[in-house]
């Protein structure tokens, strides 16, 4: 059970980005974010948005840099992946 950030990598109004995730559950999530700083409305579907500046600090709390893909392979074998809804056709 870990918490979990990928890389600051994904390009987003200016800024780089870092994915924030949980391998066992929502609730172990939110109190990492709540701890890190990281406000609610960073929160999307099943994980948080987190500013490059933010990354060292969610490693030194204990999150567990992985990779992208190991990142999206962990919360997917966890059962708390959350695709977005697709639009009706």
């Amino acid at each position: 059970m870990a918490v979990l950030i990928d890389p600051p990598l994904w390009p987003a109004r200016g800024r780089l980005w870092s994915h924030l995730v949980s391998d066992s559950s929502y609730a172990e999530l939110h109190a990492f974010a709540e701890r890190l700083g990281v406000p609610p409305r960073a929160f999307e579907r099943d994980h948080y948005d987190v500013p490059a500046e933010r990354y060292e600090a969610a490693l030194a709390l204990g999150a567990e840099p992985v990779g992208c893909q190991e990142l999206v392979r962990r919360l997917t074998s966890a059962g708390l992946r959350r695709r977005p809804a697709r639009a009706p056709r």
